[in-house]
């Protein structure tokens, strides 16, 4: 299982980093500098209000059908056309609450627009990740890699087209932007629908009352732990928005720095994918799960720190780099936010193996716990420090989460941390630190000094087995 783990995380991250870095930071950051700080941040603060009522959409649906088609994978056939009857249902509903309660969060003309556009792009992602479910489930790992950059290699050629082709000689609209992630989102649902009916007997869509219940009734917890995350995750730049005469502008700088947040944080989504079902398939066979939770967190652990202190080192650099118009928090909202990244990959480790293992209940007291922490966080800060404060909120949020998360994997699964592997992260991660002091003089180029950090960094990393290039190899090699 280690082997099948470390072969499809490769395949997966060969994949993304070819494809959703050059997405986030070439087209997305693109379209920021063309429509601007003000226009974006309005955006931004539409679409995370979008994700703020995404419960609506899955209910716990896609993570449970994960965990259970690992688990069963008989089952994939019977459930497929009965549960995508009921997301469809889910999404007319969720459509309509998130028109409903946008209208009365004040938002007016075109915002309605968007927000409508945003809604519906919402639920074909919600379709697509559910599909996708049944692909990870199956581990169709190969598929469900190529699947989950299509939509992404789509926007970056229609984008493409719109920013620098010379087919129109109007300035970018943001609203272009939106109408091109629902057409390649229809693109990419129909693609995986295609993929997956050919794995299983015809789908005939019916929906069966019964069986809709009875899911629900299983799924609910995990639908109430995505509720809770969404809103620690995704309410900065919300309230942000409208809690400052500026708001919509310092949505905007906050989405700056939360644009390379995200960049990197697709890597972390993409081990918890993977580890999801795996975890679920080991649990269920009691095979012990130490060495790959281990193996992965390291892998992920090495990674996101190295990346995390080569922002903090070279923040004013990057974001003078890619922005035209940046505010004086923009660099230290940025490098705050990467500080975050940590923490997230870190959880993606340890709240995937709690999913896996089921203790939703222990999940969701302490999401509803960082919930607090989030809103009052952001409350206090936002209006003295604006973006940076919503970015110190989001940081202390995620450090709670990720020290409970530790706690109740220790609790739950009797899960060890050796004297040596914690000694071992120490040091790394101090000597990492030492040398991002003095990186700045490597070269007289702030990014060949980068670079040469970060290579330095995962030098460092194999050089005292933070990443064991041996044991990889071993563990690819043979299937232990």
């Amino acid at each position: 299982m280690q082997k099948k783990f470390i072969v499809n995380l490769l395949f997966l991250l060969l994949l993304n980093l070819l494809v959703k870095p050059f997405y986030i930071l070439g087209i997305d950051a693109e379209i920021l500098n063309r429509v601007g700080p003000e226009s974006y941040g309005n955006y931004f603060a539409i679409i995370n209000f979008t994700f703020l009522l995404n419960i609506f959409l899955d209910l716990g649906i896609t993570n449970f059908n994960t965990k259970n088609i690992a688990q069963n994978q008989q089952l994939m056939g019977k459930h497929l056309s009965k549960v995508l009857s009921l997301k469809l249902l889910l999404s007319f509903f969720y459509i309509l609450i998130t028109l409903g309660l946008g209208f009365w969060w004040g938002f007016r003309s075109n915002e309605i627009h968007l927000l409508a556009f945003l809604a519906l792009n919402q639920s074909i992602v919600a379709v697509i990740l559910y599909l996708r479910s049944n692909l990870s489930g199956l581990h169709m790992f190969k598929h469900d890699s190529l699947i989950s950059i299509l939509d992404r290699l789509l926007l970056i050629i229609i984008c493409s087209v719109l920013l620098w082709g010379g087919v129109t000689e109007q300035a970018f609209q943001i609203e272009w932007f939106v109408y091109a992630q629902t057409f390649s989102y229809l693109i990419t649902a129909i693609v995986t629908f295609l993929l997956l009916s050919s794995k299983t007997e015809k789908v005939k869509f019916s929906f069966n009352k019964v069986f809709s219940l009875m899911i629900l009734k299983q799924s609910y917890p995990y639908a109430l732990l995505v509720l809770l995350m969404s809103f620690y995750f995704r309410s900065d730049s919300v309230m942000l928005e409208k809690m400052l005469e500026d708001g919509s502008k310092q949505a905007g700088y906050y989405a700056q720095g939360y644009r390379f947040f995200e960049a990197a944080n697709m890597i972390g989504y993409l081990f918890a994918a993977l580890l999801l079902p795996i975890f679920s398939n080991m649990l269920k066979k009691k095979e012990a799960i130490d060495d790959l939770v281990m193996l992965s967190f390291k892998l992920i652990f090495s990674g996101s720190l190295i990346l995390c202190f080569a922002c903090y080192f070279f923040q004013d650099e990057i974001m003078a780099w890619k922005y035209d118009d940046i505010h004086h928090y923009s660099a230290v909202t940025f490098s705050v936010l990467m500080m975050c990244f940590v923490c997230v990959t870190t959880t993606y480790i340890f709240g995937t193996l709690l999913t896996a293992n089921g203790n939703l209940k222990a999940l969701n007291i302490m999401a509803l716990g960082a919930v607090f922490v989030n809103v009052g966080l952001n409350l206090l800060l936002i209006p003295k420090y604006l973006a940076l404060g919503s970015a110190v909120a989001s940081l202390i949020t995620q450090l709670f989460v990720t020290v409970a998360q530790v706690v109740l994997c220790k609790r739950y699964l009797n899960l060890k941390f050796p004297f040596v592997q914690i000694a071992q992260i120490t040091g790394f991660s101090i000597v990492l630190l030492t040398i991002g002091f003095y990186s700045k003089d490597f070269f007289e180029s702030w990014l060949l000094s980068m670079l040469a950090f970060i290579i330095v960094g995962f030098v460092l990393a194999i050089g005292i087995r933070m990443i064991s290039i041996p044991g990889l190899y071993r563990i690819i090699k043979y299937d232990r």
